[in-house]
């Protein structure tokens, strides 16, 4: 189980906080540490950190001596609430995004809403081209947020926020040389691990199937696919990787290529789950069993894997853990305070489902579609 971390616990408390301010239940001065502490169940450091945010947003002071003092009135509050807003941005719209990326998005939503601030998702392909600066400052210029948040961001996007100095927190992994903060899952250690999986259970040939236009997590995922392999005491081990792109003529290519060589893999990690749910169909159709034939490992988790049969063995993180990881630092970022943990990565949980075993038999070669 992972814990709420302070950060986002603090800003429950604060929301809470400004709530009861804004409906009068404080007009001029909160109540002392000791009792406010006992009022919303907190200890005294999270009720510091939600004070802070409190006064970093203008709504109470403190006077020593004499403890916080409100200095909104509740329409003054609720006016400046109203205009808080953080912008998401997304290349395609919600509905043609994995699941697992719509469900943190609304997730976000409803956690920043508790907070009084609002979301609003911009969807396009011109904010990810190789030269995306017009379309990118169009659109900061003409959406006025608070901050804004990169999801499946390209090297390009993240390299204009950092050099124009917008408000901005990556949903993913970083470019290397690029500074800004960030959370995503740890998919370098996901596919170490992955690797170490196949590996224990006697695979000697194995293989990563990833995206041919690989965004930072990609590249991440690859590092530590390697490491596993490399980091085996067992030396006759042997990797593969092969690209595809987001369509299932490609996937299709790239499960010929790997399976079609003398020494073909018997263990496969695949990095998304739309290839993993395309990788399976293809070798059921030729007539190869998983795991008895070839054993399938699939980084990502959505909810449509679990009616898999068999369970795919992933890597599951819940889209509302994910969200809270985010909302502490976007806070602090729309109340124009630095954010305290630039960087998370998120350990995730090992389903072994039932799609990997002792190999038995080098697969047969699958035909071409």
């Amino acid at each position: 189980m992972t814990l709420i971390p302070q950060r986002t616990v603090a800003s429950q408390i604060a929301a809470r906080l400004r709530d009861d301010i804004m409906r009068g239940v404080w007009r001029t001065w909160l109540p002392g540490e000791r009792a406010l502490s006992e009022t919303v169940q907190a200890s005294r450091n999270t009720l510091r950190a939600a004070l802070k945010q409190l006064k970093s947003e203008g709504i109470i002071a403190a006077t020593p001596g004499l403890g916080n003092k409100v200095i909104s009135n509740p329409s003054t509050l609720e006016d400046r609430n109203r205009k808080k807003s953080v912008g998401v941005i997304i290349p395609e719209p919600m509905g043609s995004l994995r699941p697992f990326v719509a469900l943190w998005i609304d997730e976000l939503k409803e956690l920043l809403a508790e907070s009084g601030c609002r979301l609003r998702v911009y969807d396009g392909r011109q904010y990810y081209l190789a030269n995306p600066n017009r379309a990118l400052g169009r659109l900061v210029s003409q959406s006025a947020h608070n901050a804004w948040v990169l999801a499946l961001s390209s090297h390009h996007m993240q390299s204009w926020f950092a050099l124009k100095g917008v408000p901005c927190i990556v949903a993913g992994s970083l470019f290397a040389g690029v500074d800004l903060p960030f959370f995503d899952v740890d998919h370098r250690a996901i596919c170490r691990h992955a690797a170490g999986v196949l590996i224990r259970q006697g695979h000697r040939r194995i293989a990563l199937l990833g995206r041919e236009s690989q965004r930072a997590g990609d590249m991440a995922s690859e590092l530590g696919f390697l490491e596993g392999v490399r980091g085996t005491s067992h030396r006759d081990t042997t990797a593969d990787i092969a690209y595809h792109r987001d369509d299932v003529e490609s996937v299709t290519r790239a499960l010929h290529r790997v399976l079609g060589k003398h020494d073909a893999p018997t263990g496969i990690v695949v990095c998304n789950s739309y290839a993993y749910l395309a990788a399976a169909s293809l070798l059921a159709a030729r007539g190869l069993r998983i795991p008895q034939d070839i054993s399938l490992v699939s980084r990502d988790d959505d909810p449509f894997l679990r009616f898999l049969v068999p369970a795919p063995a992933r890597y599951v993180v819940s889209p509302h853990t994910f969200a809270k990881k985010a909302v502490g630092a976007i806070l602090q970022l729309t109340a124009m305070d630095p954010v305290t943990r630039s960087q998370t990565r998120l350990g995730s949980q090992f389903v072994a489902g039932g799609s990997t075993a002792i190999p038995r038999a080098k697969p047969a070669l699958p035909n071409r579609t």
